[in-house]
């Protein structure tokens, strides 16, 4: 369970603006370009070593920018108790750069020892639950600070779950107090894939808890029996069904930090600010204040 300051903490102070993955391709651009962006966020696991060039290079992009760091290899979701030494790694890497966010997944991707290099879903059952909710705890304490937990892309279900996707995040920020971390491409791309209307289910999230959005791109195939099939691949450009999602989402938590992710087929620097400058767009339509409290407190 959270503390009482827990509670009072902010899930992010990323400012209300659009971010970039960093990506090592695009080091020198930014450093020589200084580029008018909100943030960088980069994923954990690449930095736990103890130096190196990507150590270099963050340290003197993290001098001039807010920073989000997001984990991959928790596997907050697994049946196993947590890496103690990751733990570690990750706790000493928070405390290097100091950043505004952590988050990471709402998956697991280690079993017995094995790890295994993906996102893996969970059945959505009240045991299942209660691990989460126990490793969610557990993070926030030996980190001392509260996360975001993100929603993910999935391509199969459980027989076995007991509540919707939805339900199941409302129950973890309830207990926890951590974070949401909305991922409007993995929404939609669940939706599609699960015959989910995005919509609906984005209004039955706990919107209030958002603390952090991603938009992304993804890949269009079809399953073996010719259905649609999205693949959350993140070497696209947002499509257009993922802009107008995010935003209705923009509609009902007000402004909120975006991140722009881009992990394949990476374009020039100036081609991914084009699009973070249209994401920037929609965020300053919106007024900077959560102006749909109502709605997003009734989630």
């Amino acid at each position: 369970m959270p503390n009482d300051q827990q509670m009072r903490d902010p899930v992010s102070l990323l400012p209300k603006r659009v971010g970039v993955g960093l990506k090592p391709e695009h080091f020198e651009d930014i450093l020589s370009g200084q580029p008018d962006i909100g943030f960088f966020e980069v994923h954990a696991e690449n930095y736990m070593g103890a130096g190196g060039a990507l150590h270099h290079y963050l340290g003197r992009i993290r001098a001039d920018y807010p920073l989000s760091i997001h984990g991959v290899g928790l596997s907050i979701g697994g049946e196993d108790g947590l890496d103690p030494m990751h733990l570690m790694r990750l706790k000493t890497l928070l405390d290097r750069y100091q950043p505004q966010s952590f988050s990471e997944h709402l998956a697991w991707s280690s079993h017995s020892g094995i790890f295994f290099n993906d996102l893996l879903p969970l059945p959505y059952t009240r045991a299942t639950l209660e691990s989460v909710c126990r490793h969610v705890d557990q993070v926030q304490e030996m980190l001392q600070t509260r996360m975001l937990l993100e929603n993910p892309s999935t391509y199969v279900e459980f027989v076995a779950s007991e509540m919707q996707e939805a339900e199941f995040l409302c129950a973890i920020v309830e207990r926890t107090g951590c974070g949401l971390l909305l991922d409007v491409n993995n929404l939609y791309v669940s939706g599609v894939n699960h015959g989910w209307n995005p919509k609906a289910m984005l209004e039955a999230l706990p919107l209030r808890a958002v603390g952090e959005i991603h938009i992304a791109g993804h890949t269009v195939d079809a399953d073996a029996n010719g259905m649609p099939l999205m693949i959350d691949s993140h070497g696209a450009p947002v499509a257009d069904a993922v802009w107008e999602l995010y935003g209705l989402a923009l509609d009902f938590t007000g402004q909120q930090a975006t991140l722009l992710e881009r992990d394949s087929d990476l374009p020039p620097f100036t081609v991914l600010l084009a699009e973070a400058q249209r994401a920037e767009n929609y965020l300053r339509s919106i007024p900077n204040q959560e102006k749909d409290q109502r709605k997003a407190g009734s989630s």
